[in-house]
């Protein structure tokens, strides 16, 4: 999936400050592997300029010089440019995106028009941040936010599975009168008055959800756990994929 060049800005640490002969060689590498340019000309490293509201250099001294440069890297055809062999395999190495990271990113952002409910559009809107500027930790969490919040709304919008939850409450907490007296009103009472944990088992034992189901949802809501408490432990691309892939196709699209 093609990057725009503002996410590219965005996800770039340092962009802001590069000089102008390596910001030059960032837009030549997007006009390559992104637009699918074979060569550039001068003024389509002008749009990637005017494209972001930047000052724009002197394109064409910057060129000459990656041209003259020993090793080159950029060769001339008359007035197109190419970046050589060896300049963009190194900036694919720094900035090139890799193919599960453009899957996860076109789950997320094909996501949207599915989506109908405001408050899931905005965790939509963050984990797709997050994601994006590899805050993976973060990303976990607002993905977390937009699954078990499109769950609580597809048992509280459906008055038959409502009316299940609300039947099993009594039955799992007979021993805790206070909270086997709960009743579901309103989608607040479900934040008021249950841990998510519990809210998962109750979907279980209302028969709503499958056990498979149930297991992913106590899994990731582990994951979400260790990802939003301070640790030192690191939170890398491929835990936010299996977070997002298993929560967006198995409770966010299958649960409609």
């Amino acid at each position: 999936m093609p990057m725009e060049l503002s996410d590219l800005a965005s996800q770039v640490t340092g962009f802001d400050g590069m000089a102008p002969g390596e910001r030059i060689r960032l837009f030549a590498w997007w006009l390559h592997t992104h637009q699918k340019l074979a060569t550039f000309k001068t003024g389509d490293i002008r749009g990637c300029y005017e494209q972001l509201h930047l000052p724009v250099p002197n394109i064409a001294m910057y060129l000459t010089r990656m041209t003259e440069t020993k090793p080159a890297k950029a060769l001339r055809k008359g007035d197109a440019y190419n970046l050589t062999r060896e300049a963009r395999t190194d900036l694919d190495a720094k900035y090139g995106i890799h193919p599960t990271i453009q899957a996860v990113s076109k789950l997320l952002t094909d996501l949207p028009d599915k989506v109908p409910d405001i408050a899931e559009k905005v965790f939509l809107r963050e984990a797709i941040d997050c994601y994006r500027v590899r805050a993976y930790r973060a990303c976990i969490v607002m993905t977390w936010n937009l699954a078990f919040d499109h769950l609580l709304n597809w048992i509280f919008k459906d008055a038959t599975r409502l009316a299940a939850f609300n039947a099993a409450i009594p039955v799992k907490f007979q021993k805790t009168p206070k909270k086997a007296a709960i009743v579901i009103n309103r989608y607040d009472d479900f934040a008021d008055e249950m841990k998510e944990f519990e809210i998962i088992e109750l979907c279980k034992n209302a028969n709503l959800l499958n056990d498979n189901l149930v297991r992913t949802l106590k899994e990731k809501l582990g994951k979400r756990n260790t990802a939003a408490h301070p640790s030192t432990m690191v939170v890398v691309q491929s835990q936010a994929d299996d977070v997002v892939t298993d929560l967006v196709n198995n409770v966010v699209l299958a649960l409609t």
